[in-house]
């Protein structure tokens, strides 16, 4: 097989805030994303969202079924989302075949048997973020390109948090069972993300953090909102946000990440705002 995972059980917001720095990494950190030639998956219990990646550099890679998902083929009670970070890449989808430019994404839908992942240039290979959740329905296979993306325009300069959201999954576009993917960009010396922060306790969110310098981080924030922790995040890792957890960061430098949710519904507005005088 070319392909590995792990499994993060879930865990409650009192045992978290006791954690180390090492234990909070250990449970809500993804970092060994992105291995060529290989396709690797955190398999999570937070609405059984999967984590992945895909970069296919010497050849071509199979989406393999594993163990956790207890079925012949991965997507047979499961959809999938593709974002593409790196060069041009090729995802083939029951003999259908998608190009997708850097910051386009593909969705594959439930009972999809045979998929696929290329690169047009090995030398500059295709970088898959995967993300993965169970599906009740066949929604149809779809290429979404960044410009096809509903935008929306955040934040100011004054608070450092000026910002572009790019939807990649909403109620115009492309239907899914319960995963909504999006980008966020941010205008030069804006760093801060997600704030102020909210939290919605009927969807899990995972982010993944790229772009990034290699002497930056971005330190992001998660806990309840009076019991706040932080894990120190570099360039293409990954965390995992529990639905009880606040979300938010503030990079070293400029950076993009994109954000996955996966839970009871798919109403982006359907959040508990958190006041930024209550953050502790």
């Amino acid at each position: 097989m070319t392909t590995d995972y792990d499994i993060r059980f879930a865990v409650d917001p009192a045992s978290a805030a006791v954690m180390t720095t090492s234990e909070l990494r250990e449970n809500f950190l993804v970092d060994d994303l992105f291995a060529a030639d290989r396709v690797v998956w955190t398999y999570t219990h937070y609405d059984r969202m999967a984590v992945g990646s895909a970069v296919p550099a010497a050849g071509s890679l199979p989406l393999e079924a594993i163990k956790p998902t207890g079925t012949a083929d991965f997507l047979d009670r499961r959809e999938l989302i593709v974002v593409n970070i790196g060069g041009v890449g090729t995802i083939t989808a029951d003999g259908a075949s998608f190009d997708l430019a850097n910051r386009d994404m593909l969705y594959a839908g439930m009972g999809t048997k045979a998929l696929s992942f290329a690169s047009a240039d090995v030398a500059n290979p295709a970088r898959f973020y995967l993300l993965s959740a169970p599906a009740h329905a066949r929604h149809e296979t779809r290429l979404i390109r960044i410009g096809e993306a509903k935008r929306l325009d955040l934040g100011s300069q004054e608070t450092s948090n000026e910002r572009s959201i790019f939807q990649f999954i909403h109620a115009e576009g492309a239907k899914t069972c319960q995963l909504v993917v999006g980008m966020t960009t941010f205008a030069p010396g804006s760093v801060w993300n997600t704030m102020p922060a909210h939290v919605h306790d009927r969807r899990m969110e995972a982010y993944l953090y790229f772009d990034l310098p290699a002497d930056a981080f971005v330190v992001h924030l998660m806990g309840e909102p009076d019991e706040t922790r932080h894990i120190v995040v570099r360039n293409e890792q990954a965390v995992i946000s529990p639905p009880w957890s606040i979300h938010s960061g503030v990079g070293t430098a400029g950076y993009t990440f994109i954000w996955a949710m996966a839970g009871d519904n798919v109403d982006y507005t359907d959040v508990e705002k958190v006041e930024m005088g209550d953050l502790r």
